[in-house]
């Protein structure tokens, strides 16, 4: 894992190690510096790929040797024997766990060590959080948008931006709120539930029933084999009466692809509704075959649609359903799920709420693993401590100005149970007291001093990575999944909401400003 490093990580250990200052002990901190998409927060994501980063790290010999290669011929050969003894058992990390709420400037990754180390691991970390936080938030606002009881399929694999951009993107958008991926890998690799049918080139490869094979289809109950697709052309005659529309408009080749696949997973059948006209054809011929599967004890489990009006269409569709259900007796007919893809977007989401629909699936790809509004969270690993002493990075710009000082970080909850503002105080300084009257500072209002009554406060970090080993037991990803939704839903709706939310306020304590202020004045 090493090698996942800028080179002048290693140009910078050598300087460090030619000092002889590689052990001084060292803190940095991992953070944002602006909230993502125009929103106020973002979801911490990435943890445990970090922790397996960190196990793994050291420089194997063909590692040194290909350093050897790029760095100066002028670098001692001791440094590169010194490089082939490095790991990270004197590394401490602490985090806030995956999943959780974090906002602009809150370190939700701080590192401890040597020195030489902890500069060396900056990529590594950034790498591997910053992505994964990204789209664990980009997935996270399509849930909100979406709302609780919508069911959302990540369909990205083929639009992602390769096989490990893919694989992030179906781990952390199921992390972000999404309930299934396309992608079977990563359903091996993290047991994330797998989900889909057909698409149109199933459909196009065939022309009439009589390329149907096998025909014949036993009911559930058991009994003698029926002939699907006659079964299917008598229901389609009923279905068209009932629809007034023309038997001979329906596709035969859509309605061969439609018994064809029933009749392979008659538990399963889900039809692809607008490979030619959906009201013409592929409705009238999916309630055909889905009518044909009750007759012998089975239920079809949905429709899709990839084109049109979305929104419009599913309703429409809704309205169909309900007449086959009443008309033929069948209840079960009128609640069959309506899914949707083609480039759904965020608007996309909103259209279909202020429009109302009858949409129960939305499928997401391009918009959800490429994060097209924002490519990158912009993520930041700044040194805070040097052997004992705060480091501060002074700019004119105070957003890209550093919080000196090793921390502890708190977020304080009012009385209706919201998180109302996260305060970075200095290590050695007491907890905030709950009920007890906080004089601080916000960012971007230092000037003035803030009272605040917490009625409940929260420690953020723990302590995930001591000696070389992960101390704290990690979440599985279902876990991981829970706790962000449960975190997003402790925000008041106006930092939770996605467009202009109201900011939430980050502040230092009165200590920790008076070590700032005495950190930019030094520097003047």
């Amino acid at each position: 894992m090493a090698p996942l490093a800028d080179l002048y990580q290693l140009t910078m250990a050598y300087g460090h190690w030619r000092a002889g200052r590689h052990r001084v002990p060292a803190a940095a901190e991992l953070f944002f510096r602006r909230g993502p998409f125009g929103g106020a927060l973002a979801l911490a994501a990435g943890l445990a790929e970090g922790l397996r980063g960190l196990r793994a790290f050291r420089f194997s010999a063909a590692d040194v040797a290909y350093l050897r290669s790029v760095l100066p011929s002028t670098t001692e050969d001791a440094f590169f024997d010194y490089l082939a003894t490095l790991d990270a058992s004197e590394v401490t990390v602490s985090a806030m766990p995956e999943g959780s709420v974090v906002f602009a400037r809150v370190p939700f990754l701080q590192v401890k060590g040597p020195l030489l180390v902890v500069q060396l691991l900056e990529t590594t970390l950034l790498c591997l959080v910053n992505y994964a936080s990204l789209v664990a938030t980009n997935a996270a606002r399509f849930r909100l948008l979406a709302g609780p009881d919508m069911k959302l399929m990540e369909i990205g694999l083929r639009r992602a931006q390769g096989p490990d951009g893919a694989l992030s993107a179906s781990k952390y958008s199921y992390i972000g709120g999404f309930d299934y991926t396309s992608n079977i890998l990563a359903g091996k690799l993290y047991g994330i539930p797998v989900c889909g049918t057909i698409a149109h080139s199933f459909i196009m490869s065939f022309t009439s029933l009589e390329e149907v094979r096998p025909r014949e289809l036993s009911p559930l109950a058991g009994g003698e084999p029926v002939d699907l697709p006659g079964l299917a052309e008598r229901w389609l005659q009923r279905v068209c009466e009932l629809l007034r529309t023309p038997p001979e408009k329906a596709n035969q080749g859509e309605l061969a692809a439609f018994v064809s696949y029933a009749a392979t997973f008659p538990r399963d059948f889900q039809g692809l509704l607008d490979t030619y006209c959906v009201r013409r054809s592929g409705l009238p011929n999916f309630c055909a075959v889905a009518l044909a599967l009750h007759q012998l004890g089975y239920r079809a489990i949905g429709v899709r649609l990839d084109s049109g009006d979305l929104a419009q269409q599913s309703k429409e569709i809704r309205r169909v359903l309900r007449a086959c259900g009443a008309h033929f007796q069948v209840p079960w007919f009128e609640t069959i799920p309506i899914a949707v893809s083609n480039d759904i977007s965020e608007q996309s989401l909103e259209e279909f709420s202020r429009e109302g629909s009858e949409i129960n699936v939305i499928g997401v790809g391009t918009n959800l693993v490429t994060c097209p509004l924002q490519p990158s969270l912009g993520c930041v690993y700044k040194l805070v401590e040097v052997n004992g002493s705060p480091c501060l990075k002074l700019t004119e710009d105070e957003e890209k100005m550093t919080i000196p000082g090793s921390k502890t970080v708190y977020r304080l909850y009012d009385a209706a149970g919201h998180p109302f503002m996260d305060l970075m105080a200095l290590e050695e300084e007491p907890s905030p007291s709950v009920g007890q009257e906080l004089a601080v500072r916000v960012l971007g209002r230092l000037g003035e001093t803030s009272k605040v009554v917490p009625t409940t406060v929260e420690p953020l970090h723990r302590t995930y990575f001591r000696d070389g080993q992960v101390c704290e037991p990690l979440p599985s990803l279902p876990e991981v999944r829970s706790h962000a939704q449960a975190s997003l839903n402790l925000l008041s709706p106006a930092h939770r909401r996605l467009h202009q939310p109201q900011p939430y306020p980050v502040a230092v304590s009165e200590r920790l400003h008076g070590l700032l202020t005495e950190l930019r004045q030094a520097s003047q």
